[in-house]
């Protein structure tokens, strides 16, 4: 009996696609624009329109997709070139192995043994990643990481999946609970009339309740994984991070060229002049805003430090010194800087072009090497750009609106827990058509808001409504550039990703929802 073939991603894709286009034959056009009421204030209308069925568009969708998504496939590339460069090093391999031994020896602590040192570790790791979630949103740079920590979650005796949920799933569980995030929470409860970041109290419990329930989920399958790696439903696709990076140490000579000693002497010489620029970093944390922090500086003194040391050691460890405050400085960027894809790139750019330099390879070694990551990378990119295609043929068909409207009208004459739980399921599904944070709350907040005034329900409800709504299916809907981008680079075929996804996200939809109701029957502060 022949095996019934699994249709590839992209054919997943092109077929989404198509049923979109379908449903503009079906669903009336129509837009929501601002209005001018006999008050003065400003509103937001609905407008039948003319709708737009699509039919050849499909195929131009593609192309405004890869344009529409142009940031998110360049950012695969640098960091595929980036990375690939960094690999040759053999750093990465020499980090594992290194890693790996100490846990090892963390298990002669008794209450680390009783627990599980591999437990003590994945759950640290995504902790981190979740805190990043929740306070400044961290999205597309899981990305990068996901090039570091799928192979170390394999090396460790897990699955490619395993090191995605390290990552990924971690920050987008930080996401969905959103303490400070300014992207989601701020722009909606902005949007709303309500003071930002009010409720905070009640949204660090819906956090932690989160996270508590995505990483008991998240280590069970972990722990099935090391028991039987064949279980995982990716273990032939993960063959490919096996041969990349073997379990054994690595045959390679502990050295220090002088190449290494010229990348350190021109990192040090450019970060002490930007030292010397920036003296001083505003952080913004939420609401916060601490003034007159000396980052820059104590980043420069600290990587000079380190940086002595390691050369002394040998170039792999320079390397492995250099990731790190190449993390370091994106977190004093995202928050202090305001910094976003483009320099996130360039940073991990500078990590590749320091990384090659420190490891003598020429410039043509170097230009090749950036281009074998490229082409390694190219599928991973590829994918985003033609799911990008999704959200075009909704867009130009002008059935968007029309599915919102008509979801709102569902509201009527509901109750207040029901109507919060109807808010809650039109952003998740909302979400699945638009995922971003910042777009949707544009979209939706303008109606929902002045909706639960007139039913005396608390704008901060409808506030929480979104932020669930927002967070949980960014994990699974193909729509997401950032998610289609994080499978790519790990090498997880979408369809095998949902098989796994797909009861997970549906226990945290459940879980949003429960937290929901106490917004409704609690008197709680903020609400």
């Amino acid at each position: 009996m022949k095996k019934r073939q699994i249709p590839h991603t992209y054919a997943i894709i092109f077929y989404i696609i198509l049923f979109c286009a379908a449903l503009t034959w079906i669903i009336p056009g129509g837009q929501y624009k601002e209005s001018i009421n006999a008050a003065g204030e400003k509103t937001v209308v609905y407008e039948a329109v003319e709708h737009v069925p699509q039919t050849w568009q499909v195929f131009s969708a593609f192309y405004k997709g890869f344009v529409d998504k142009a940031d998110i496939i360049v950012f695969i590339l640098i960091i595929g070139g980036a990375f690939w460069i960094v690999n040759d090093s053999k750093a990465f391999d020499i980090g594992t192995v290194s890693f790996l031994r100490r846990a090892r020896k963390m298990e002669n602590n008794r209450f680390l043994r009783k627990i599980g040192v591999e437990n003590f570790l994945l759950t640290s790791i995504m902790l981190l990643f979740s805190i990043f979630g929740a306070v400044f949103g961290m999205s597309e740079e899981t990305i990068a990481f996901c090039l570091v920590l799928v192979p170390m979650a394999i090396s460790m005796g897990y699955d490619s999946i395993t090191g995605v949920c390290m990552v990924f799933v971690a920050a987008g569980l930080g996401f969905a609970g959103a303490i400070l995030n300014p992207f989601t929470i701020g722009i909606a409860q902005g949007l709303a009339g309500i003071p930002l970041f009010s409720g905070i109290e009640y949204r660090i419990f819906c956090w932690v309740v989160i996270n508590l329930i995505g990483f008991a989920w998240i280590l069970r399958y972990a722990a099935k994984v090391r028991k039987d790696p064949k279980s995982s439903p990716v273990y032939e696709e993960d063959q490919y991070w096996r041969d990349l990076h073997g379990n054994n140490s690595p045959d390679v000579s502990y050295h220090t060229p002088r190449a290494a000693w010229i990348s350190f002497g021109l990192l040090a010489t450019v970060q002490i002049i930007f030292a010397a620029y920036y003296p001083t970093t505003t952080l913004q944390i939420g609401n916060s805003v601490i003034k007159g922090l000396p980052l820059l500086p104590v980043l420069t003194a600290a990587f000079i430090l380190t940086s002595l040391f390691t050369l002394r050691k040998t170039v792999h460890l320079y390397i492995l010194n250099l990731l790190f405050f190449t993390i370091f400085y994106l977190i004093t960027g995202v928050m202090g800087y305001g910094w976003y894809i483009m320099e996130i790139a360039t940073l991990f750019f500078a990590l590749g072009l320091a990384a090659g330099i420190a490891n003598n390879r020429t410039p043509n070694e170097l230009v090749k090497l950036f281009l074998d990551g490229c082409k390694d990378i190219m599928s991973a990119a590829l994918v985003v750009g033609l799911a990008g295609g999704i959200i075009v043929i909704l867009k130009d068909g002008l059935v968007i609106d029309t599915i919102l409207y008509n979801l709102a009208k569902g509201m009527e004459g509901l109750g207040q827990v029901a109507t919060v739980g109807m808010m809650y399921v039109i952003q998740t599904l909302i979400n699945l058509i638009i995922p971003s944070g910042s777009a949707k709350a544009a979209l939706t907040m303008p109606i929902m808001a002045p909706f639960s005034d007139l039913i005396g329900l608390s704008k901060q409800a409808t506030v929480m409504a979104f932020q669930f709504g927002d967070g949980f299916t960014n994990m699974i809907t193909p729509t997401s550039g950032v998610l289609i981008a994080v499978l790519g680079v790990s090498r997880i075929p979408y369809d095998k990703w949902f098989r796994w996804a797909w009861k997970f996200i549906l226990l945290l939809v459940i879980v949003g929802f429960l937290l929901l109701i106490p917004t409704v029957l609690v008197p709680m502060n903020g609400f």
